[in-house]
């Protein structure tokens, strides 16, 4: 079998999607997510100029081979663009490989280690009263876990605040959106806001919260100290990890756990940090993170250290990621927890999939592959429509993390 053509899908129903489509001589193709919030274009034209030129007479069996091709031979290693591309072929390649076999990836990887993937959702408020709400709303849906976020008096434009009441799209304007934050009266308000929801909906729900790095190292051991009565989940993206050593200083003043790496594109972005202890959950994910492939090296290393896997699942990642996601965590020895944001309807019909959602678990489904195929002729009726992340600034204009 070789790889006769591969072609970059670009669609846009509700955001944009970047899908990476691998065929072969057989008939059988594969796709990939390569979807890059904000940036999108950046990773097309690496796929179209300097990836794909490279695939065409290969064997997609030899994963493991084109994965190490395409990462050491670039010379340029690593980088959010460069391992999204990676990830796009590694993902189509395990697709075409599951197809070939007729078996879904999960058992390809080894078989599954659990009967369903342990999922949470996003409950969102304006003010404490109608997180509580939103919160219960999930639970009333089968959610055994929930991340609760919710606006901030006197703070514009809070992290994590949905527009809408089920779908957070942050992506939303041609130009970055200027938010502004005030650390001082979210270090105040968070632990408000826990503590009415554990009084509304008692101890037994788990309950997660992102700080969506806006805290420095100290602010953020103050928070998951003053977080402790409440017992999250974990408490995600404290601090900026470019330096891990910055979560020693977190570590030594809270028992909160500790959740990171959404951002991250490698195995050394968070090595240290697994290696050391400093965090409970490694967030990394399929799709900007290498594929598959890489995500099984990192998720390895952090078995041993007793670090779980939580990856990224936000709407920015389509169903293709999401479908090789839950068939990467139903096999993942090492298993937390998976982000599952909802689709809208229009997302879902451009990219049909087997995976299903029930009493707070998913499950990929049984069909050979990562189990989600992509609609082209529906895809090509959502044109790109460029969009990029907000930024922040604290309330004396400095640039801050957003």
């Amino acid at each position: 079998m070789k790889i006769t053509k591969a072609r970059v899908i670009v669609t846009c129903p509700g955001r944009n999607f970047v899908t990476l489509k691998i065929e072969t001589d057989e008939g059988v193709h594969g796709i990939g997510d390569a979807t890059l919030n904000g940036r999108e274009k950046a990773v097309v034209a690496y796929l179209e100029d300097h990836v794909i030129p490279l695939l065409i007479g290969r064997d997609p069996a030899r994963i493991e081979d084109i994965w190490q091709y395409l990462y050491r031979g670039a010379y340029w290693r690593r980088g959010p663009v460069t391992m999204s591309a990676i990830a796009a072929v590694d993902t189509a390649l395990w697709d075409i490989k599951g197809k070939v076999a007729g078996l879904p990836v999960y058992e390809l990887l080894g078989g599954a280690s659990r009967d369903g993937v342990m999922v949470y959702g996003h409950a969102n408020g304006n003010d404490i009263a109608h997180t509580v709400d939103e919160v219960g709303r999930y639970i009333e849906m089968g959610y055994k876990a929930v991340r609760a976020q919710c606006a901030i008096p006197g703070v514009k434009g809070t992290y994590g605040v949905a527009k809408g009441t089920m779908y957070y799209e942050p992506a939303d304007s041609a130009l970055p959106e200027e938010t502004v934050w005030n650390t001082p009266a979210y270090l105040n308000f968070a632990p408000e806001l826990f503590e009415a929801l554990r009084i509304a909906h008692g101890p037994d729900i788990e309950l997660l919260h992102d700080v969506h790095h806006r805290l420095t190292p100290i602010e953020a051991a103050r928070l998951g100290k003053a977080l402790e009565p409440y017992r999250l989940f974990w408490m995600e993206d404290a601090t900026p990890a470019e330096n891990q050593e910055a979560f020693k200083l977190i570590r030594q003043h809270t028992v909160t756990p500790l959740a990171v790496g959404e951002i991250f594109n490698s195995i050394h972005d968070c090595r240290e940090l697994i290696q050391n202890q400093l965090i409970d959950y490694i967030r990394t994910t399929v799709v900007h993170a290498g594929g598959i492939t890489h995500l099984r090296r990192i998720a390895d290393l952090a078995a041993l250290y007793q670090v779980r896997t939580g990856s990224h699942g936000a709407t920015d990642l389509s169903p293709a990621c999401m479908g090789a996601a839950l068939n990467f965590d139903l096999w993942v020895p090492n298993f937390g927890i998976q982000e599952y944001m909802r689709h809208t309807p229009e997302t879902d019909a451009v990219f049909p999939h087997a995976y299903s959602f029930s009493d707070g678990f998913m499950h990929p489904g049984d069909l050979p592959g990562i189990g989600v195929d992509i609609d082209e002729e529906l895809a090509a009726k959502y044109e790109y429509d460029p969009k990029q992340l907000p930024i922040a600034r604290l309330q004396d204009g400095t640039l801050w993390n957003w």
